[in-house]
This record gives structure tokens, sequence and C-alpha cells, in this order.
């Protein structure tokens, strides 16, 4: 039998070679880091409030709420972006590692917040971090993994987020029982990811891809130094990545359309899905029972949920496609918004709501890490998809503002979700226009 329909019959994953699974692990666990970092915030942050608020300020939590999560995606956006860029300019691998160091160091510095405005300014600067991380793991698992097998690799990347939000959700379950201080001791187990970096140095290689790109940009703008006459290609080579996004009409074309799939899957997910947690919690205080518990049950569900969208979109969008699936996908995470804001009263019920939801709504993010590192060629990669990725939090991140102030003012939760919910239909309009890339190479110039 030849080679190829040994390759044919083969289970996918014995074409991943070991150096591709390290890399995946890597990119998964950093990623799985920033899930529980951000997670912790949502879990704690009513909380941390209650300490660091005068009992007067009590009403508004919701409010001041909204506004540390705000704060946090603003980071997040800035930081995105940055990280995208570097990942371009200084390699993959070192930028992962400088993300991870930062947002270890911060998130642990965040448990020794004196008041409100201290716990804020600290989780912007633990946003900033966090955000760096995304783009370069994204990057380098395309670039390392097989054509036909890389939305699955995609998908078990992304994934990660999920399983840091259920380790986070795990953990307050039982030190959120440690009296008004626990939510300081969540964020110092925050420092423990910066030790990973001691493995990634030694156990993944950097990309290829970007080495060979690196080479080439590094040789044209010695060129251009020089005074020598570049052809196209080269001249391209030489510009700031992020203005190459918008130098072509086909690139720029993907840019917009991507951007504005990615504002709809963050706005509604920071403007609705994040407040999950709290919702249950308060229909579980009103039941007479504990609301941290149930919170932690909530976030959970919700994640076992979320992990397994992760993962199921990833090895969908390689069986049938990028563009439809993504597409169901935005669909059903708006059709199972009001299933748990709406329409589930019971708490037992209202968990495997929350699970479903998470399926969709948290699971939708997987289309970003499978179909934005196809559209970009290799020199602005990780800027592309950091662009795509992050940018959208510098407007989604009033969406936890909007919302913490109609949970606060006008009817609570429900109407506060349904509200937001209509941003899905952005990204069902959207999702159209982007090329199918299934099983396609990796465009590599520009």
């Amino acid at each position: 039998m030849s080679d190829v329909a040994v390759g044919a019959t083969q289970p996918w994953y014995r074409s991943i070679n070991r150096s591709q699974w390290n890399t995946l692990l890597a990119a998964n666990l950093g990623w799985m880091f920033d899930g529980y970092e951000t997670y912790a915030l949502i879990l704690t942050v009513g909380v941390a409030l209650h300490q660091l608020l005068e009992p007067s300020q009590y009403a508004q939590i919701p409010t001041y709420a909204g506004i540390v999560i705000a704060l946090t995606l603003l980071g997040w956006a800035v930081g995105g972006t940055l990280g995208g860029i570097l990942a371009d300019y200084i390699g993959r691998k070192r930028t992962m590692m400088i993300a991870i160091l930062g947002y270890s160091l911060l998130t642990g510095l965040s448990a020794f917040a004196w008041d409100w405005t201290s716990f804020a300014v600290l989780r912007l600067l633990v946003g900033v971090a966090i955000g760096s991380e995304w783009s370069t793991g994204a990057s380098i698992t395309a670039e390392l993994w097989p054509d036909k097998a890389r939305g699955k690799g995609a998908g078990l990347m992304q994934c990660g987020l999920g399983i840091g939000f259920f380790v986070a959700s795990f953990v307050w379950l039982y030190v959120g029982a440690a009296g008004p201080g626990a939510w300081r001791y969540m964020f110092l187990l925050g420092i423990l990811p910066g030790f990973f970096t001691l493995w990634i140095r030694r156990g993944i290689p950097e990309s290829p891809r970007w080495e060979q790109a690196n080479r080439e940009r590094q040789t044209a703008t010695e060129r251009q130094r020089r005074g020598e006459a570049l052809q196209e290609h080269e001249k391209a080579l030489t510009r700031f990545t992020l203005l190459e996004l918008f130098a072509t009409p086909e690139v720029c074309r993907r840019t917009i359309i991507a951007f504005l799939m990615s504002l709809t899957t963050t706005l509604a997910w920071w403007g609705i899905s994040a407040w999950l947690p709290p919702y249950i919690a308060s229909v579980a205080a009103k039941a007479g029972l504990p609301a941290p518990q149930w919170a932690s049950y909530a976030g959970m569900a919700y994640n076992i949920g979320a992990i397994l969208g992760y993962i199921g979109l990833g090895f969908f969008a390689d069986a049938l496609g990028r563009k439809p699936v993504t597409l169901v996908y935005f669909v059903l995470a708006f059709l199972t918004t009001p299933l748990v804001f709406l329409w589930t009263h019971d708490l037992n019920v209202l968990l495997v709501a929350a699970l479903v939801n998470g399926f969709f709504s948290l699971g939708l993010y997987s289309w970003m890490p499978v179909w934005l590192p196809e559209l970009f060629p290799t020199p602005v990669r990780a800027t592309g998809a950091a662009f795509c990725f992050n940018m959208p939090r510098f407007i989604a991140w009033i969406g936890p503002l909007v919302a913490g102030t109609l949970i606060a003012n006008f009817g609570g939760f429900g109407n506060a979700a349904m509200t937001v919910a209509y941003i899905y239909a952005l990204g069902i309009i959207a999702t159209p226009f982007l090329p199918e890339t299934r099983g396609k190479p990796l465009p590599d110039k520009l």
C-alpha cells in the first residue's frame, strides 16, 4: 500500500508528531491559564467588591463589577493587539513566554488590592498580559499542524479556555468558603502559570514558517536600507504589519468581515454569558441556597458545555467547512440565550440549560483559531489574527458596562441578556462573506 493510501486510512491523530502535540499542549495550557485568570474575576468580583466598597455602595455592585470587567476587557484589547504584532516580529514562542509571565505576576498582585480603584487598575493590567497570549498560540498551532487536521488542533487549543474556566469554578467551590478574603487566594494561585514558561522554553520549537518569513523580512529591510530597488512583495515585507492588513483589497475585506464577526462573538459573550454565574447565584439566593456554591456549579456546567463546544466546532469545521459550522453556532448561541435567562427557573434544569448555552455561546469562539490563521499570510498572520480577535474589545468592553447598568436599574438579568443578544444578527449576516478555507494550505506570501 502506498504512503498516500496509508495516510488516508490511518486515524488523523497518528499523522501528528511529538513536536506538534507539544506545541498544541503549550498553546492549550497557556490559554487555560488565561481562562483561569479571567473566570476567577467573574466568579469573585462580587465578593471582592463587598470587601473593597463601602456598605452604602453595595446596591450598585453590578455597576462597579461591570466597570472592573470592562477594564479587563479593554486591557485585553490593547495587549492582544500588541502581542500579535510582537509575535510577527520577535516570534511566536518568545511572545507567548512574555505574556504568560506577565499575567502570572499581575494576577498575583491583584490579590493585594486595597480598594476598588486599585483592583480595577490591576485587572486592567492583567488584561493587557492575557490578551497577548492568544494570537501566538493560535498562529503557532496553525503553522505547525497539517492542513487536514488544523481545525481539530485549533478546537483542542481553544478548549483550554473552557478548561481554565472550569478549573476556576472548581477551585472557587472550595476556596469560596474561606471567608470574605477568599477572592485574594484565587488570585494568588494565578502566580503558578509563570513556572510553565520554563517548559515552553525547552519543550516546543519556534514556527519554521515564521522563521522563514522573518528571514525574508530582514533581507528586504536590509536591501531597503542600502537603497536597492525592491519588488512589490518585498516592499510589503518592509511595511508595518498592522498597516499591511489594509494595504490590499482582499486582505482588507477579510479583515473587516472577520472583525465584525469577532465583535459579535465578543460583545455577546461579555455582555450576556459572563453574567451567568451571578445570575444563577441570585436565583439560588432567592431560594435560600448558598449563592457562591451555586455560582461554582453554574460555572462548571457552563464550561463543560463550552469545552465540548470548542472541540466540536474544530472537528465539525474540518468535516463540514468553516462557514456553515460557524453560522450554525451563531444562530444557536442566540436561540439558547432566552433558554437560560428567561424560560428556565428550576435550578437543576438551569444548570443543564447553562451547559447547552455554553456549548454554543462560548464554544463559538473556536471559529477564530480555526479560521483566522487561514485568512492571513505568514508575515502578518499573528497581527491579523490578533487584530480581529482583540480589536473588537475596544468596542465590546462597553458590553459589561451596559449590561451592568441594565441589570442594576432596568429589570434584572433576563431583560439585559435579551437586549444584548440581538448583536448575534451581525455575525449571522457577516459570516457568509468570508472564503471557505477547509483543508487548504496556509498562505505564506504577501
